[in-house]
């Protein structure tokens, strides 16, 4: 079974009664029905290839198996303050056409890939952010959990003029579904001149779930978005989390987090591009394998010929604790504008024998001193999580994973 059978079972009746039921303008069924047709000549999303490996096959999973749009069940919480617009997508289809007509798929081309064509064609959930001029808003939370065999979900947030909002975005599973499960989620983000994104996105499906999800924003002059990830749940995550700084002056930072158990697999991708002068990007990730997980990241910073009095940064680590555990990197720097200051490391190694043997020594039990150990090596990613609600879900969760 390959991936490109999957539209087989997926017809152009499937998708215009997706689009009927969110009762969707003709301009927004067409681009879905575009999406269809073009399954037929699309790749899947590029995986992470190191020397003699690819570490990601996602043409082997069997989706005719597991994509099933009409039966999508979900429990979604979309809540924020009354100064901000939080709608769930069948909403915003009839109160902010314009604002849907001017940004849906302007940041993610619908067909750039087998996997987004798929979303764009089949999203029946979704939230849109719309934060207006001026307005400085905090607690924006988008909750789903999935309950059904798959779900597709697409989020847009569209942030005017020196306006900031924090948005945190969980995922998890709910009902029991026999068999296995696919997530797809699409986030696009514009914002506006001098306006500031914190997004934070936990994600904690179930382990029979493989996970898609491609996030990108697009800057303008002296904006910010920063990206924060956790990543503790399903079989397979193919993860990306982009932004193109396209506005002069503006900058991103991405803090991520993982930590596989048992045979799940990570494919983690961070990537920024700077377009324009005077821009700055902090990329930091930091994970933990046990077991048989296994993980490999991609860090790309691409500084373009215009990107005058560029700063990018970017660091990853990997800590496994098991020797059936594999992990890879892949740092990349592109720098076509020598007006920059740029680095990059990734290291991939195991706990320090002698910080083991030092707790022990001083009366820890080995299990116990190992746990710290792990809990010490995610600090300095703690540490930069400016959102206190997120930083103590994730420090929770990866307590209960040690525990």
């Amino acid at each position: 079974m390959t991936a490109t059978q999957v539209h087989e079972t997926i017809s152009e009746e499937t998708v215009r009664e997706i689009s009927e039921s969110l009762d969707e303008p003709d301009w927004l069924l067409e681009t879905r029905l575009d999406a269809l047709e073009a399954l037929d000549d699309l790749e899947m999303p590029d995986v992470i290839r190191t020397p003699g490996r690819d570490w990601t096959n996602l043409d082997a999973l069997d989706y005719e198996s597991f994509v099933d749009p009409l039966n999508a069940a979900e429990e979604k919480d979309q809540l924020g303050p009354d100064e901000v617009e939080v709608l769930p997508f069948s909403e915003a289809v009839s109160e902010r056409e314009d604002l849907l007509k001017d940004h849906f798929a302007s940041v993610v081309d619908p067909e750039e890939n087998y996997l987004t064509a798929l979303s764009t064609a089949l999203f029946s959930t979704g939230t849109v952010v719309y934060v207006p001029r001026n307005v400085a808003a905090e607690d924006v939370t988008i909750r789903t959990t999935q309950n059904s065999q798959s779900l597709f979900n697409y989020t847009l947030v569209v942030t005017e003029q020196s306006s900031s909002v924090t948005i945190l975005e969980r995922q998890d599973t709910g009902e029991s579904i026999e068999g296995e499960r696919y997530y797809s989620g699409i986030v696009e983000i514009a914002a506006g001149e001098n306006s500031h994104v914190q997004y934070g996105s936990l994600q904690d499906l179930d382990e029979e779930t493989y996970n898609y999800t491609l996030k990108r924003a697009e800057t303008a002059d002296y904006s910010t978005v920063n990206w924060i990830e956790g990543h503790l749940g399903s079989r397979l995550t193919k993860s990306s989390v982009e932004t193109e700084l396209d506005g002069e002056g503006s900058e991103t930072k991405t803090v991520g987090a993982f930590f596989g158990h048992n045979d799940q697999h990570f494919d983690i991708a961070v990537r920024v591009w700077h377009n324009a002068a005077h821009t700055t990007a902090d990329l930091v990730t930091r994970g933990v394998l046990d077991d048989a997980a296994r993980s490999v990241y991609e860090g790309v910073q691409d500084v373009g010929t215009e990107a005058w009095d560029t700063n990018s940064y970017q660091r990853e680590n990997t800590l496994m604790l098991s020797d059936e555990s594999e992990a890879d990197a892949s740092p990349k720097l592109i720098i076509n504008n020598h007006d920059t200051e740029a680095s990059h490391s990734a290291t991939v190694g195991q706990i320090d024998e002698e910080d083991l043997f030092y707790m022990t020594s001083r009366g820890v039990d080995s299990e116990s001193a190992r746990d710290m150990l792990v809990e010490g090596f995610f600090v300095p990613v703690f540490e930069e999580i400016a959102v206190e609600e997120f930083r103590d879900d994730l420090e929770e969760k990866i307590a209960a994973r040690l525990g």
